[in-house]
């Protein structure tokens, strides 16, 4: 991706330059003030409250540090730097010890002492540690390592992983049932084929492990479920909800309005059968609750809050009503989407909050608290107040200045620009990459649907899109306000979003070995490289790709031409399903099974095959 750094580097140059730059420029960033200065941020992201609820525990993101804060005075009474960012937040059962994830491909689990911030343990753990649960008697910690797609398990005694298990794709959150003999985890992403002759369902899972023998099944939910972000069991350990989106995606997207591209809602699993229940909308007829993020319990289990991240609300309902057979909200398109079960007034009350971007919650009581990432606050929310009760605030810092690219990527969160607030440009990009579903998006006729691309070097890889319709990903940013927001915002605003997408850096892969090519990777960067198999010709360094269209042999019936824009290969292993239409899950599948760009060889030895995409997956 370029940035303000790399603007203007050669494509001859090697890649080492290339992210040699890229970290001067993070370094630089990183030196340029405190919190609150332009530039510099707190970015609050998860949250946990002492046992007697006299104390606020803060992930500040940004910053790379945990603020300890008095309630309810809000002072901030201690910040403590993490060695990476901190990801989640969870306390154990007797309230003594304070366990935060710090995300890194090789990450960090950090204990402290929850009164004096003193530090007791560090684990180490799997790629980007996040969604950190504890068993109910303090022993277990089980915490998701999302790029390793898997979890850890963890003894807290001796402070060590004791064993990792297998997750579906991309775990983000985690709940310990409070009988402790069952794990719950939310996965991110679909991990399915997407094109049409699948025929199946495409929808992410929810793990589920038994914690006795560490056996796993998973709950596969409705068909188009994507972009799970919360994860919370009941108190009675009977029910599991899940936040996420519901998205539209086999209806040509010619609208916005009540629903058509994406819906936000909860799942509902009963947790004793392992069984997927319903799912259940929290939008409006005309109101979308655009981008759910975090879901708790509060009020003694009474009430169930959610925080509403693209649209800076928190919404309450009451948890019988939610769990109830008849479930019921207003109704967008009742044709399309049969989870709106009813008309009516909608029993969620939603509560504005004075900040921007809530994400993680922590309940005390009724109170319910809120991390507002681009305000560098805290909103403080009474799920048992009347309508007309204002959320508080909890200031973390300065009020930040927002730099241009921390307001695109405010912008590109952000589902109040959208019409009706249904959705936001991170719905179909979660974090800048790409939701794993088939669009079809009619700028290049209808009936042939394309995999969202994620938009990681999208600015320095021109055209957008498989069939090159827009010239440049500033064509796409704007033809993506008119034709998937439906509105027509100031230029500012566009460029602001580029501004953020350049500043995309990629994640190093899971695939890597201490930072460098493991030998298979080593052996098949020389067979992508050699004249033999020739991958280099339409994937060169430093960007992976020509910037030309090719005919892969991928086109279908309604497709109106047979050559497809070489996409980078650069972070490719986050980016499954493969080809345009999404046809292969895996990168060894598209080269054994669909024989990709090996016309030249089509003879290698499988041992080759998998060599060449390790390598493929490293970069």
């Amino acid at each position: 991706m370029k940035n303000e750094a790399t603007q203007n580097v050669p494509r001859e140059m090697p890649l080492a330059v290339l992210v040699a730059a890229w970290v001067v420029a993070v370094v630089a960033a990183a030196a340029t003030g405190r919190a609150g200065e332009t530039g510099a941020y707190c970015g609050p992201c998860a949250l946990a409250v002492a046992k007697d609820g006299r104390t606020l525990y803060v992930a500040n993101a940004d910053a790379r540090q945990v603020a300890w804060v008095e309630l309810p005075g809000g002072k901030i009474t201690r910040r403590v730097d993490m060695p990476a960012e901190p990801t989640g937040l969870t306390l154990t059962p007797d309230g003594t010890r304070l366990i935060v994830t710090c995300a890194a491909p090789k990450s960090t689990v950090a204990v402290f002492a929850a009164d004096s911030g003193r530090a007791i343990l560090s684990i180490r753990t799997g790629h980007t540690a996040t969604g950190p649960a504890v068993s109910p008697d303090g022993k277990r910690l089980y915490v998701c390592n999302r790029f390793d797609h898997d979890v850890s398990v963890i003894d807290l005694a001796a402070g060590k992983e004791t064993a990792r298990v297998a997750a579906v794709r991309e775990p983000i959150a985690a709940a310990v049932t409070p009988d402790g003999q069952t794990v719950l985890v939310a996965n991110h992403l679909p991990n399915a084929r997407t094109d049409p002759a699948f025929g199946g369902d495409v929808a992410a899972a929810v793990t589920v492990i038994d914690a006795r023998t560490l056996a796993v099944s998973s709950i596969e939910l409705r068909h188009g479920a994507t972009g799970l972000r919360g994860l919370c069991i009941s108190p009675d350990g009977k029910v599991a909800l899940v936040t996420h989106l519901m998205s539209n995606f086999e209806q040509i997207p010619f609208r916005v309005d009540m629903g058509w591209i994406n819906v936000n809602v909860l799942s509902i699993l009963d947790v004793r059968e392992r069984k997927f229940l319903r799912t259940v909308g929290m939008d409006e007829q005309d109101s979308g609750a655009g981008n759910p993020w975090d879901v708790v319990f509060a009020a003694g289990g009474t009430r169930v809050c959610v925080s509403f991240a693209g649209i800076h609300q928190v919404g309450v309902i009451d948890a019988s009503e939610l769990l109830s057979d008849s479930a019921r909200v207003m109704s967008p398109m009742m044709g399309v989407w049969p989870i709106y079960t009813s008309l009516g007034a909608s029993l969620w009350r939603r509560v504005p909050l004075p900040g921007k971007g809530p994400r993680g919650l922590a309940v005390a009581g009724s109170k319910v608290y809120a991390a507002q990432y681009f305000s560098d606050t805290v909103a403080v929310v009474d799920s048992e107040a009347s309508e007309e009760t204002p959320a508080g605030s909890i200031a973390l810092g300065p009020a930040p200045r927002l730099t241009l690219e921390r307001r695109g990527e405010l912008l590109f969160n952000d589902a109040t620009v959208c019409y009706q607030q249904w959705q936001s440009c991170a719905s179909c990009h979660p974090d800048g990459r790409a939701d794993a579903l088939n669009w079809d998006l009619m700028n290049d006729g209808a009936g042939n649907a394309k995999n969202t691309k994620s938009m990681l070097l999208s600015h320095a890889t021109p055209p957008a899109m498989a069939e090159g319709v827009r010239m440049s990903a500033e064509e796409a940013v704007r033809s993506g306000f008119k034709h998937i927001l439906f509105v027509h915002p100031p230029e500012e605003d566009a460029v602001a979003i580029d501004t953020y997408l350049k500043s995309l850096r990629p994640v190093p892969s899971p695939h890597l070995v201490d930072g460098r090519l493991s030998s298979a990777a080593e052996r098949g960067r020389s067979l992508f490289e050699s004249r033999r198999v020739g991958c280099s010709s339409c994937h060169p360094v430093p960007l992976y790709t020509d910037l030309m269209s090719h005919n892969v042999g991928s086109k279908n019936a309604f497709e109106r031409h047979n050559r497809f824009d070489t996409p980078s290969l650069v972070e490719v292993w986050r980016t499954a399903p493969y080809l345009h239409d999404g046809r292969y899950t895996t990168v060894k599948s598209l080269l054994l099974e669909g024989k990709h760009g090996l016309h030249r060889d089509p003879g290698l030895s499988e041992r080759e095959i998998d060599d060449l995409a390790e390598f493929v997956l490293s970069l």
